[in-house]
């Protein structure tokens, strides 16, 4: 069986990005709640996204050796990606909870992201990633992830609107 690898160019050859990275990290030290930050990638192509994340997370964790993912939540992703020389394990599992990755680096450091599914509309995106990397966060995925009331106290998310027209009612 031959396993799967993605060679990731050092960072000087990595062509500059018209975007910025979508990430936002709890501060140095903050242990409170499920996740250490959020971050929206632009895709569900798991190895096209990670080597501008690795290369910023980098600094946190260390030397990088391990991304955790969901199985459902991403297309199709090798089993590791080449990083700066050093392979990097990609392991997807079903008991990864939905909408998070974690990163492993030496000497068992961990971050674990929420991940906001790149198509979410970019104020709500927003707020989430600034709501999931305030220092006393405590909130899990599905809630940072859940319809927040628009102004007026009512849900934007269509979905919540057309159920409430249909009987239900949030309360």
């Amino acid at each position: 069986m031959s396993s799967s690898t993605t060679l990731v160019p050092p960072p000087a050859a990595v062509e500059p990005s018209h975007h910025t990275l979508r990430l936002r990290l709890k501060p140095t030290g903050s242990v409170a709640g499920y996740v250490d930050g959020a971050w929206w990638p632009r895709s569900r192509d798991l190895a096209a996204e990670l080597p501008t994340l690795l290369a910023v997370l980098a600094v946190r964790p260390g030397t990088i050796e391990r991304v955790t993912y969901n199985l459902t939540m991403w297309t199709s992703v090798p089993r590791r990606i080449v990083r700066e020389g050093r392979a990097v394990r990609l392991e997807g599992f079903r008991s990864q909870p939905p909408h998070t990755v974690t990163v492993a680096g030496q000497g068992r450091q961990r971050l674990t992201l929420l991940v906001l599914p790149p198509d979410a509309p970019e104020a709500a995106a927003h707020e989430t990633l600034m709501r999931a990397a305030r220092r006393d966060n405590a909130d899990s995925p599905d809630t940072l992830l859940a319809p927040r009331p628009a102004a007026g106290g009512e849900f934007a998310d269509g979905a919540t609107e057309r159920w409430e027209v249909d009987g239900g009612r949030v309360r």
